[in-house]
């Protein structure tokens, strides 16, 4: 079964274009890092959670669950460690969390989750970390062969085959599940829909800084909204809109510290006019002559 993958980023940025300047920056190459090897510890804990809200039921999902935090921790060391021998953080990333994003649109409730809109979740998630490590991987293979990029590419290339493994195990998961029954098949190509909106939004926002973004977010609601029962989207979006202006607010505040903490001259020549939607000839209307200082 093949691995279709995420939409790109606004419609026009892939993941290579992402990979390929973030390789060139040792600072956010070491970041990127660190995220995946958050995202991949992370994963373990929330997929022991649906573990236990199984109850042990079905058992054959209850197994495969398992032994997919076994894998998952297994790439969250392996990543560890080469952080660790690059002497890079090691530390919770900071800036917007695509996973803290994606479970809060989801709106979890505690509750037993239901089978089929369980799979088709992890599924779309694993679908975005396949491409970026794929897209990584070229990323590294175009680059000047350091001994530092070497041993990066050949952690994620260790991890790659795995993870897509994953996905193609929640495509086999879903399609067996959607030949049980015409019902059966209409859950799964609903829960598919809900999802893949779902986590294109919170791979945005986690983005998405620019001028507009509360607009642009605001629409994304609105599209996962749609995907849902008409009855529950009132509900939907009344927990949702609230938590939009501060969300975006504090994006921005914690993407201009860490560029601030970098580069205060990148800061004003090149992140507030990103932020604001300056062309380049506006943007050299806020450029400084002299280095700010602090």
């Amino acid at each position: 079964m093949t691995v279709t993958y995420p939409k790109k980023l606004y419609g026009t940025i892939s993941a290579q274009q992402m990979l390929d300047m973030v390789i060139k920056d040792r600072g956010i190459h070491l970041l990127t890092l660190n995220r995946y090897r958050y995202s991949e510890q992370r994963s373990c804990k929330d997929l022991t959670d649906v573990i236990e809200r199984l109850e042990g039921q079905p058992r054959e999902l209850v197994r495969d669950l398992s032994n997919h935090v076994r894998e998952e921790a297994q790439h969250a060391f392996w990543l560890t460690d080469l952080l660790y021998d690059l002497g890079a953080d090691l530390g919770t990333p900071g800036g917007p969390s695509y996973i803290d994003e994606y479970e809060k649109l989801i709106g979890d409730d505690g509750s037993t989750p239901d089978v089929i809109g369980t799979l088709a979740a992890i599924n779309v998630t694993e679908k975005r970390g396949c491409h970026f490590f794929s897209a990584h991987i070229k990323a590294l293979k175009n680059a000047e062969q350091t001994e530092e990029n070497i041993k990066i590419r050949a952690c994620i290339e260790r991890i790659f085959p795995e993870e897509a493994n994953h996905v193609r195990w929640g495509n086999r998961w879903l399609a067996i599940l959607a030949k049980q029954s015409p019902e059966n098949a209409h859950k799964v190509e609903e829960a598919k829909r809900k999802f893949d909106a779902i986590e294109n939004a919170a791979f945005e926002a986690g983005m998405d800084i620019t001028l507009g973004a509360e607009l642009r977010r605001f629409n994304r609601l609105i599209e996962i909204s749609e995907t849902l029962p008409v009855w529950e989207r009132p509900q939907y979006l009344a927990e949702q809109i609230p938590r939009l202006l501060p969300d975006v607010t504090k994006a921005r505040f914690g993407a201009a510290r860490i560029v601030f903490e970098r580069n205060p001259a990148d800061f004003v020549q090149q992140f507030i006019p990103m932020v604001m939607g300056l062309n380049k000839q506006q943007a050299k209307k806020v450029e400084v002559k002299e280095p700010v200082t602090v």
